[in-house]
């Protein structure tokens, strides 16, 4: 009788044990019960989250798709400007909930972050001067090609380009110049600053041309915590809804569409960063 009593006992210890062990964390939760999304954007980078020189409100395709996210999850949005290297550390530290900052995936931010589905690719193309526009990258096998320090664009080059000599400088603007100046034979940018560049100094001695293969793909996507499959979930249900009703390409093409100064054509939809076909950099 004492034998059973004792292990009544223990019995009734673990059961309260168990009742006080801590519920696991759920942000998706803590979010809807908060009733506010805390989004982290960048601070001053144009087209994607800058301030309005009027109102000084931070407007921009990524504050855009923000709103967007909050809206389509029942929540307000509280919009958290982020210098760009802070974008990792303040969603680890859960200082946000999410960053929508023109993130691109690498292979060490995936060990870092969750990401959600790619909801458009940007690309890093070469840009070369007129009379080589035809050309493909086989061509520039072992030729000098400049690129911004410390870049994707320049991790870019010996991936896409056979024994390609990546030239660095600390800028993209002096990247640019030594192509100008006929010290390299092509410069590696994103697709909009190129799109830019060429525009600038299109019809002038100086024209250049982008080369119609791409010389890196990097999909695009919201940042989210680890181990927090609920709330990953539930971004991309709210990425895919706004894919279906059109507003995602409506945001796109309101910032970096055939009608601004980007003038890009989104061909991309709403996909898992697993099936797309690309080689992520480090």
């Amino acid at each position: 009788m004492q034998f059973k009593s004792v292990i009544a006992g223990m019995v009734a210890l673990t059961s309260i044990a168990f009742s006080i062990t801590p519920a696991q964390a759920d942000q998706l939760a803590d979010v809807k019960s908060r009733g506010t999304l805390n989004c982290g954007v960048y601070s001053n980078v144009e087209p994607f989250s800058f301030p309005n020189p009027n109102t000084r409100q931070l407007e921009g395709m990524d504050v855009d798709l923000c709103n967007a996210i909050a809206k389509q999850m029942g929540v307000k949005v509280a919009l958290q400007p982020l210098a760009v290297e802070a974008r990792i550390p303040q969603l680890k530290l859960g200082r946000v909930d999410i960053v929508v900052a023109n993130l691109a995936y690498t292979k060490t931010r995936a060990t870092q972050v969750a990401f959600s589905d790619a909801y458009y690719s940007t690309k890093e193309v070469l840009v070369v001067k007129k009379e080589d526009a035809n050309k493909k990258l086989a061509d520039f096998t072992g030729l000098k090609i400049s690129a911004a320090d410390g870049s994707t664009s320049a991790q870019s080059i010996p991936l896409s380009i056979k024994n390609g000599q990546a030239v660095t400088f600390h800028d993209t603007s002096s990247a640019f110049l030594a192509l100008q100046q006929g010290k390299v034979k092509g410069f590696v940018t994103n697709q909009m600053t190129a799109t830019k560049i060429s525009k600038q100094v299109q019809g002038t001695d100086g024209a250049v041309a982008i080369a119609s293969e791409p010389m890196l793909i990097e999909p695009i996507a919201v940042g989210l915590k680890l181990d927090e499959p609920n709330m990953l979930a539930a971004v991309n249900k709210t990425l895919n809804a706004l894919e279906q009703s059109g507003e995602m390409s409506a945001i796109f093409n309101k910032w970096l569409g055939p009608n601004t100064e980007f003038g890009l054509t989104r061909t991309d939809k709403v996909t898992p960063i697993s099936q797309l076909k690309f080689t992520p950099v480090s």
